[in-house]
């Protein structure tokens, strides 16, 4: 779903590379400096150049991912589109972007679950920024009158709230372990969105 950005530097790629490689196969964890180093062909030293602990190299590499996923979304977010197509299409890909990547790289997903758990600034700052776009949308169908709630915070809890199973980190992990398929999921999301969208406008069509 998104492309993660590829380092300027090349011993920086190798380390970033080295560490994901490490980080897929047997989890954050396990993964060490001295092994990543070995990998990238360079002493340890030389990894905390560019990374002053374990903790900061996983972050950005989590990190990377998610910028991909905010790019994406503020591209949704600022399309000439009507706001109800945009929330559908943000709603859509935020989810899938989550689920997909929970499945098919669960121990890079575990470092943003995890974070979120906790509070991480790591999770909090990605929190704050989709809330920001997703506030941008929500403002904007207000004042075309697509969305009939007149208050974009409660409009925003309530998006939040009933999207919580499939965009919540969480619950998107608990969900990739369980026995289903992404086709169902998909299905259970998107019928979902359809529900919430119908019924933020619903109020104006009775009027």
């Amino acid at each position: 779903m998104t492309t993660d950005r590829a380092p300027a530097d090349t011993n920086e790629a190798r380390i970033i590379a080295a560490a994901l490689a490490h980080i897929r196969r047997d989890g954050a964890q396990r993964m060490t400096i001295v092994r990543v180093a070995r990998d990238a062909g360079m002493v340890h030293a030389n990894v905390y150049r560019y990374f002053p602990s374990k903790a900061a190299l996983t972050e950005r590499i989590v990190n990377d991912w998610l910028r991909g996923i905010e790019r994406r979304l503020t591209d949704i977010a600022q399309a000439p589109d009507p706001a109800n197509d945009k929330l559908e299409r943000f709603l859509t890909f935020l989810g899938r972007a989550y689920h997909e990547k929970a499945e098919a790289d669960g121990h890079v997903y575990a470092i943003f679950a995890d974070a979120s758990e906790a509070g991480g600034e790591l999770a909090l700052r990605h929190r704050k920024r989709m809330r920001e776009l997703l506030s941008q949308v929500l403002e904007e169908g207000m004042g075309s009158r697509v969305f009939a709630v007149p208050d974009v915070r409660r409009l925003e809890r309530l998006v939040l709230d009933t999207m919580h199973r499939f965009i919540d980190p969480h619950s998107v992990r608990r969900s990739a372990v369980r026995p289903t398929t992404l086709t169902s999921f998909d299905m259970r999301r998107d019928r979902i969105i359809r529900v919430l969208i119908n019924g933020l406008a619903m109020r104006w069509a009775q009027i």
